[in-house]
């Protein structure tokens, strides 16, 4: 087995299997491909304490982390409208997943006016161990944006 793998022994024999986030046949263990090819969101203005609303990700396509001013991950809570830049930042309407789970189907929600979740959007989401990644495909509208946080 691979030095990145789980070696379980049967009578006779043996089988491997990657551990996460790592990908292969057990014998050949690699990263999983999108901790490895994604964009980076790292500008001050996606952060949740960023007061203004002007920008928009309706055009936001392919994986993508959050790193340096712009946090290391999405809030799990709800912001304040006109935060990160946006009248209507984005959350992560449910937790963060564990390494073992690999990639995860994730609801973000839009919070504007009084509504938490007035638009809502499905992302994927793995957890690469030290860090996130998240699959998005643009917003529900405009001024719509996804946030950042510690």
């Amino acid at each position: 087995c691979h030095s990145l793998a789980s070696c379980t022994n049967t009578v006779g024999s043996f089988s491997c299997s990657c551990n996460h986030p790592y990908t292969g046949d057990g014998k050949t263990c690699r990263l999983a491909a999108e901790c490895q090819n994604y964009q980076t969101l790292n500008s001050a203005d996606r952060k949740t304490n960023y007061f203004n609303s002007q920008s928009c990700d309706n055009g936001l396509r392919g994986w993508y982390r959050f790193q340096g001013a712009a946090g290391s991950r999405m809030p799990t809570s709800c912001p304040p409208t006109s935060k990160c830049n946006a009248p209507a930042p984005g959350w992560l309407n449910g937790a963060h997943p564990a390494v073992p789970d690999g990639k995860v189907t994730r609801k973000v929600c839009f919070h504007w006016s009084s509504n938490c979740c007035n638009w809502s959007t499905n992302i994927e989401v793995r957890n690469c161990s030290s860090f996130y990644v998240y699959y998005f495909n643009g917003t529900p509208s405009c001024y719509l944006r996804y946030c950042g946080t510690d």
